[in-house]
This record gives C-alpha cells, structure tokens and sequence, in this order.
C-alpha cells in the first residue's frame, strides 16, 4: 500500500509518501516561523491561509520526490487533530477531496498517534509494549503503547506544556521567536544552580506534569533583577535560562523514573520538538543505561510536525481495516481512537 501523508496541525505544512514494503519514499515540510515571527507566535488565521498556499505545491514537489503521481497512491491519511481548528479544516478538505477525485480512501490520523509511532520510520525500532513521553509545543504526556491504537495515558500536563514553557520562558527573557530553541542554546552559557527554580509536581505521586508555576517563578526573579539592576546582563539571562532548562528537564526525568518503576517496562520512546533538546536527551539516555533500558527518538527532523509521521500511522490504520475519514478535531484525547 501506498499512502500520501498530509499532517496541517497548527503551522507547518508536512507531506510525505510512505510504501509498506518499501518505506518512507519521500518526504517535503514548509515552516510558517518567519510569517509568524513578527507576531511572537503562531495566528492561526494566518496559519490557516499559508496551509492552502502551500498545500498543492508540496504534494507535486513529493510525489515527484517518489517517482510516483496521484495514480500510483492507494490511500491519503491527515491529520484530523487535535490541532488548530482552521490548519486541520484545509488539510482534511484538501485530502478528502483529493480522495474521492481519486476514488481511494481516506484515513484521519490523531496527530499524537503520529508522534508516538515517529520512531517506527527508523532503523532501529522499539518492540511493543513501551512506555512514550511526548514533550511539545502543545502536549506533555506519559503513555504505555501496546500496540497500533492501544495507548494508556498515565500523566499529562494540567496547565502549560513543556514546549510552551521553554517559548513563554524565552520571551520573558527577550528571545525570538520561536523561543524554545534559543534559550536552550543560551542555556549553554549559563549556570544551572544560579535559580533555584520550583519542580512542580515533582513530589506528587502521580505522573501528571505543571509547569506554570515555574514559568511564574521566572517572571519574578527577572522583575526582581530588573529592580535591582534595571536591565538583565547576558550572564544572568543565560543562567536564568539553564536554571529554568534543568528545573523542566529534572520534572521530565522524575516522572519518568517513576513510570519506569511502576509499569516495569525498559524501552522509553521521545517524541516531539522538546524531544530534540540535548540537555534532556543525555539526561534519558544515563537514565535508560543505568536502568539497563533503552531509548528510541525519530529522528531530528521528524521529533517536530511532519507529513511522514502520519503517513506511517496512516497506513498502519489502512492494513488494518480502518477508514474512518474523521472531521477535524481540535480536541481530541488519544485514548479515544481504538482501532
């Protein structure tokens, strides 16, 4: 089976081909981050209209990329959420149209079902069960995967995500946009022990995350600098930086030192565009080893949105008999797909 992947979530526009016999054939992403740059983050009117600019030129671009044209596809999958309402209507009009011109099926796709099943595209693969963190942009979770759609959530985030602290962060301290990566490279340059930043959550038995009161707690130490100093120096903003990176990332590796002990199981996989952070990278893998487990990632470029994600998950669904062209769904828990 040959899928055409399509996956228009929130603001970047990823398409890809996946063949079940011969793999991930081609794969094309555009980024909205300079149309939103100037805005400090993602307006989702003006994400919504870059998605249909972009949309039929990508699908050209890979299916030539695949020596293959709309003949040769046998299914397409979308994103059908959760997401931004207006990003997820022009992908699932776009692909369900495209389908019946075509006379093939469509299958909607939870955008974290794509995330969760990320490291599949891979040479090296984790068996079933294993125990998932997501850290993104827009999620923050701890689920066992046993299968294609057979996810138990375990903990999520009750406020902000991971991701949308790291951006929050980074604007306090007047970084650009998006955020997240930029203070992790400054981060580098400062000292993790100079704030003693809260881990909230941390002390809870559950596996549930928060992370709103620690961007707080930032807020404050920088008014309390800009009061004594009236602007911040490049030093204190790099240690403000590390100190808050290794407040989130000791949170993240708490609760999954606890999942780990309570479902019993060794291989962890990470996903999602907190997933490329190094600090926390290194961090799970001493983890992983002193556990004697073993951690799987996607691959760099798939850690964030992309079409190839959802065209694996997609076909997966299609070789297992489903065909549920879902309406978009800006809401939507994981634990509610089934198969």
């Amino acid at each position: 089976m040959r899928v055409l992947g399509i996956e228009t979530s929130c603001d970047e526009t990823g398409l890809a081909v996946y063949d079940s016999e011969q793999g991930l054939l081609a794969h094309a992403l555009y980024s909205q981050i300079e149309l939103h740059r100037e805005f400090g983050g993602v307006v989702p009117e003006l994400a919504s209209r870059d998605h249909i600019r972009k949309m039929t030129g990508l699908t050209d671009e890979v299916l030539a990329q695949a020596n293959s044209s709309l003949k040769d596809i046998d299914a397409i999958a979308y994103t059908a959420g959760p997401g931004l309402i207006g990003a997820l209507l022009v992908g699932t009009a776009f692909a369900n149209a495209l389908a019946y011109a075509n006379d093939i099926p469509s299958v909607g796709v939870h955008h974290l079902e794509g995330h969760l099943l990320a490291p599949m595209l891979e040479k090296e693969q984790p068996d079933f069960p294993f125990l998932a963190l997501i850290v993104s942009g827009g999620h923050t979770l701890i689920a066992v995967v046993r299968g294609l759609g057979d996810y138990d959530i375990l903990g999520s985030t009750l406020d902000d995500a991971a991701g949308e602290a790291f951006d929050k962060t980074a604007k306090l301290l007047g970084l650009p946009y998006p955020g997240g990566p930029e203070l992790a490279k400054l981060a580098e340059r400062g000292d993790h022990t100079a704030f003693d930043f809260p881990r909230p959550m941390l002390n809870k038995a559950n596996l549930d995350f928060s992370f709103s009161g620690l961007k707080t707690a930032v807020y404050y130490a920088i008014k309390d600098l800009q009061s004594e100093h009236q602007t911040l120096n490049e030093q204190q903003k790099a240690d403000i930086a590390a100190s808050f990176q290794q407040a989130v990332v000791d949170s993240l590796i708490g609760k999954v030192k606890r999942a780990l002990k309570q479902t019993g199981l060794q291989q962890l996989v990470v996903a999602g565009g907190v997933g490329a952070n190094l600090e926390l990278r290194q961090q799970l893998k001493d983890l992983m080893q002193q556990k004697n487990g073993q951690v799987f990632y996607p691959r760099h470029e798939f850690c964030t949105d992309n079409g190839a994600m959802i065209a694996y998950a997609g076909c997966q669904r299609l070789l297992a008999g489903d065909q549920q062209a879902h309406t978009a769904r800006p809401r939507w828990s994981i634990e509610e797909i089934g198969l």
